[in-house]
């Protein structure tokens, strides 16, 4: 059964020569599961012919979905790479393609890389036709969560008193202690495992799990500070401070927590019963 999610906008569509066909959405794009269907046309609106070339252009894609740069941005991926087997292409809409832009291209200028001509939302049909739109849905009910931006890495501090943690935790609105491993993919890229536990924290409405995956995400759209924090393939354990701002998080410093090291330790036990000048 296809389900695509209430996305579809009924109009004309562009018709299915003989030379495309169904096969089931490979293991390795992972990003393109749980989707609503399980089977792709092939060749794709990349114009990707075989299913090697699709697995390897759509693996560089996957760190961007990781970070969750925009609610759409797997339906808009797919709908390119692994395009819902029916009688006819179904393109995303030009809007859905401007909104997923316009949040996720700061993300991918983090790492280095511009937002690519090959997905110019000029390409794509206006909303009169028959496309993936954007859900259009009611969302002032929703939690609105502070938003992880790029910025400059703080340097790793290993040096340091309880005394001094404890200024910093006061002038902070979140404290998260991560634990960062890294291994190599298939295809030689590096992926991150990060393992987060929000071990206390000011900011008030925010709950442990919104913190922790807002940090998780922190981390992966910064990530060339995981790479700074990730010299070895051997688990790392760090505290991560700092203050949302204006709808923003912005981690302020970053602490090494070493077996042997008390301080941290210390301050976070401290913690709990310290007074802010």
């Amino acid at each position: 059964v296809f389900a695509v999610n209430g996305f579809l906008r009924v109009a004309t569509g562009l018709d299915i020569g003989l030379s495309t066909k169904c096969v089931v959405i490979p293991k390795e794009m992972g990003m393109c599961h749980k989707i609503g269907y399980s089977e792709m046309r092939l060749p794709n609106l990349m114009g990707h012919t075989s299913m090697a070339e699709v697995i390897q252009k759509s693996t560089t894609w996957q760190h961007l979905v990781h970070t969750d740069c925009h609610p759409h941005v797997r339906t808009f991926l797919c709908s390119l790479f692994a395009p819902i087997c029916l009688d006819t292409f179904i393109h995303p809409c030009r809007s859905m393609c401007a909104a997923v832009r316009d949040s996720c291209a700061p993300v991918l200028l983090c790492h280095g890389h511009p937002w690519p001509a090959s997905l110019d939302c000029d390409r794509f049909p206006g909303d009169e036709d028959m496309c993936l739109a954007p859900l259009t849905k009611d969302y002032k009910y929703l939690k609105v969560l502070p938003k992880p931006t790029c910025q400059t890495c703080p340097a790793v501090e290993e040096f340091f008193t309880h005394k001094r943690v404890l200024e910093v935790f006061c002038d902070s609105n979140f404290a998260v202690k991560v634990k960062l491993s890294k291994k190599r993919t298939a295809f030689e890229d590096q992926e991150y495992n990060i393992e987060c536990q929000v071990e206390f924290t000011t900011q008030g409405s925010l709950l442990p799990y919104e913190t922790q995956s807002m940090i998780q995400q922190w981390l992966l759209i910064n990530e060339k500070c995981i790479e700074r924090m990730t010299p070895t393939h051997r688990p790392m354990v760090y505290l991560l401070v700092g203050n949302i701002e204006e709808g923003v998080i912005l981690v302020k410093q970053v602490y090494r927590w070493q077996r042997k090291d008390s301080q941290l330790t210390l301050a976070t036990q401290k913690w709990r019963y310290h007074k802010c000048l």
